[in-house]
């Protein structure tokens, strides 16, 4: 299992991620300052640190260090945003840079993308009946393979990505079809409704009032 630490020092927003985190299947750990950050990091293996700058005790760019000498990748998450803070973070070594406030589907994206780019997890996803072979875009369910359109695969993967959130539209356009969302509707309404005729998830993919949808798991 993929552990994650999260050095925040604002607990309601350390437990909001914690949350999240814990929903799509990472076991967290939350400490809320530099110095309960770097016990933990020495006491136990992690695969990814999520990390304040602006930490008590010890800062989060000592802590950084820490870190980084014990090969643990690093996303800092911070409300300092200008391009130069940006910057040093980066040639520190963190993976990535992340500014408060966020959304919690872009944080989800990003913990992914650094995990897959550290090779802390594999090209495959396992969520329900289904198997996504990342690598070869096929789709298996129950072992049997699924022939879904490109745009098919695209909203099932975030679907898979983000299981028990609620989705707006908006955001499902935007991320699969990488346009403007115009308020159009339909072509996400219809696409959702082959998917969940294809695999069957009429009871799993749900629609949610005035927002879009949700993968129940």
């Amino acid at each position: 299992m993929i552990k994650i630490l999260i050095a925040e020092d604002e607990e309601p927003i350390a437990n909001l991620i914690r949350v999240n985190l814990k929903k799509v299947g990472y076991h967290c750990q939350c400490a809320y300052d530099g110095e309960e950050a770097s016990n933990y990091l020495e006491s136990e293996r992690f695969d990814l640190l999520l990390l304040d700058i602006m930490l008590p005790k010890v800062s989060g760019y000592e802590v950084m260090e820490y870190a980084r000498s014990l090969d643990v990748p690093v996303i800092f998450i911070t409300a300092m945003s200008s391009t130069r803070q940006k910057v040093a973070g980066l040639k520190m070594g963190a993976e990535d840079y992340i500014t408060k406030p966020f959304e919690i589907v872009e944080l989800l994206a990003r913990v992914e993308a650094v995990l897959r780019r550290c090779q802390k997890i594999g090209k495959q996803i396992h969520i329900l009946d289904v198997e996504i072979d990342l690598s070869s875009w096929i789709v298996f369910q129950n072992g049997k393979q699924v022939l879904l359109t490109p745009k098919e695969y695209e909203l099932l993967i975030f679907f898979a990505r983000n299981p028990n959130i609620a989705l707006y539209r908006e955001t499902l356009y935007e991320q699969v079809w990488e346009r403007e969302y115009t308020g159009d509707s339909r072509t996400v309404d219809l696409h959702v409704q082959r998917l969940k005729k294809k695999l069957g998830w009429e009871d799993h993919i749900s629609a949610v009032y005035k927002v879009g949808y949700r993968l129940e798991t």
